[in-house]
């Protein structure tokens, strides 16, 4: 019987029929994953997960490391480096290393300092 109205008997019917009879509803199959639902039907949620956030670090820094190494080996040239008391002649893209590693030590100092004095105002009584 295919009516366009269903009345409240024809519904209830369909209730309870498993979800591949009814028509229009989506077939349970174990390739739920491609549909965007569970198995029960709910849709997943697609959430982010410690591990998910280190994978995807990991592939940044390993990307960010043959940048790096691309960088280094174009820029072998020597060039003369002073500083304070001390002076030599060093390929220019170590030099540039030294300066930005160093650089990154002293964000990180800052940062920590910062850090614990936000959480020593978080401790204290109000």
């Amino acid at each position: 019987m295919s009516t366009p109205n269903r009345t409240h008997h024809d519904s209830a019917q369909l209730d309870q029929l498993p979800a591949d009879a009814v028509p229009g509803s989506p077939v349970a199959t174990d390739d739920h994953v491609e549909s965007g639902r569970s198995s029960s039907g709910k849709p997943l949620r697609m959430s982010s997960t410690r591990t998910g956030r280190a994978w995807a670090s990991l592939c940044a820094a390993v990307l960010a490391f043959v940048v790096l190494i691309v960088f280094m080996m174009q820029n072998t040239r020597s060039t003369e480096v002073n500083f304070l008391w001390m002076h030599g002649t060093i390929p220019l893209a170590l030099a540039l290393l030294i300066a930005a590693v160093g650089a990154a030590l002293l964000t990180i100092v800052v940062g920590v300092a910062r850090v614990t004095q936000l959480r020593r105002f978080a401790r204290r009584p109000r």
